[in-house]
């Protein structure tokens, strides 16, 4: 977001999360940054969370990142006014102009200085179109195999932060390699591996210091068996990837949620994976060219499979607590997880010195403030019907 020339110290009151998961009575003294934090009786009891960070959302409010500059700049609004303070805006696999159309355009945003009242964006999320034609869940036919020109290209653009890679494809490895040699998180997704090409593909990720993570665990790579463990299985032993999660109550059983919380505590992060009609209600909307229909919060394309999601990460919490996750441990699904997984260090606790990307909620966990960097994100009331929240 572009900074004011002048951004006066603000004091927020109330139930502040500290870095060690305690909420703890006092004051949240910021500018663009945290300046100071006090403990003590104060006259609230609204609750001051780290902002929450999305590494994985393609649209919202009617815009989606295929748009260029304007969808991106909708996307980062609607967002914010649900307590995201950072997101990565999201490609989906496309014919590979429009796929690097998308990506100039969230440059030119970034270049720009960010979105006003929007959520800030460090990078892109390049998903697809290097994964498998036998996973593309809802994304269109436009898979390719990864190339060292295509790679070239990618590179010249400087601004992904995170990619999705079917590690089976021929290419795939020194594409990751080339990607994570600059910073950029490699995840694991549309794909039709086995657990052991996986295993060997994240433990050569590993060796490098490269940073990994299922892309929407569970979702478009297959299930676990007790001899055929698959993508999620060898995902979930591996002790150093993290793991993106749709908790909408549509795309992951909660039992699965709990299953990846246990084996991978501190390392689980929900994401929405939201399309355009995310924060416009049921009606009719598109996918990558691919008509959708959203009845009841679940947005399906015309044969059926699930086209993304309409969630927020607001009710993502929600849900998450709901399921007997504590407030704090939720909390960090949504801020230090993700940060961490992106080595966004500046950011995803409330520690003096870091940014001050800040959600308040009241008891009832609804957004009542956000702040990115210090600035104060509108909450204008939505004209249309907000995500369902799940029954979980």
């Amino acid at each position: 977001m572009p900074a004011a020339q002048t951004l006066y110290a603000q004091t927020l009151h109330g139930q502040i999360l500290h870095p060690d998961g305690v909420f703890r009575p006092g004051s949240l003294r910021f500018g663009t940054q945290i300046e100071a934090l006090t403990s003590g009786d104060v006259p609230s009891d609204l609750l001051i969370l780290p902002g929450f960070i999305d590494t994985h959302v393609h649209g919202g409010a009617g815009g989606d990142t295929m748009d260029g500059p304007t969808g991106v700049r909708q996307l980062a609004r609607l967002h914010a006014q649900h307590g995201t303070t950072t997101l990565l805006p999201t490609t989906i696999t496309h014919r590979w102009p429009e796929v690097l159309a998308a990506l100039r355009g969230v440059r030119e945003v970034m270049d720009a200085g960010g979105v006003v009242g929007g959520a800030d964006i460090p990078g892109a999320h390049l998903e697809g179109p290097f994964i498998s034609p036998g996973r593309l869940g809802a994304q269109p036919p436009h898979a390719v195999l990864p190339h060292p020109n295509l790679t070239a290209e990618l590179l010249a653009l400087k601004v992904i932060r995170a990619v999705t890679l079917a590690p089976e494809l021929p290419g795939a490895l020194e594409l990751a390699r080339a990607l994570a040699g600059v910073g950029v998180r490699i995840g694991i997704g549309h794909t039709r591996a086995d657990a052991e090409t996986v295993s060997a593909f994240l433990s050569a990720l590993h060796e490098l210091g490269a940073r990994t993570c299922a892309t929407h665990l569970y979702n478009a790579m297959g299930g676990i068996e007790g001899r055929t463990p698959g993508v999620a299985g060898a995902l979930l032993a591996d002790p150093h990837a993290f793991l993106e999660i749709i908790l909408d109550g549509i795309h992951v059983h909660p039992t699965s949620f709990l299953l990846a919380r246990a084996a991978a505590p501190g390392r689980v992060l929900l994401i929405t994976d939201a399309m355009r009609a995310a924060g416009l209600g049921d009606g009719d909307s598109e996918l990558g060219g691919q008509p959708v229909t959203v009845r009841d919060g679940k947005a399906t394309l015309p044969d059926g499979t699930i086209a993304g999601s309409v969630l927020t990460l607001d009710v993502a919490l929600r849900n998450a607590v709901r399921l007997g996750v504590p407030l704090a441990e939720a909390s960090r699904m949504l801020s230090a997880a993700p940060a961490a997984s992106l080595g966004l260090t500046d950011r995803g606790e409330l520690r003096v010195g870091l940014r001050a990307d800040l959600t308040v909620l009241d008891n009832d966990l609804n957004v009542k403030a956000v702040y990115v960097g210090g600035h104060a994100i509108p909450l204008h009331p939505s004209q249309e019907s907000t995500p369902t929240e799940a029954n979980v």
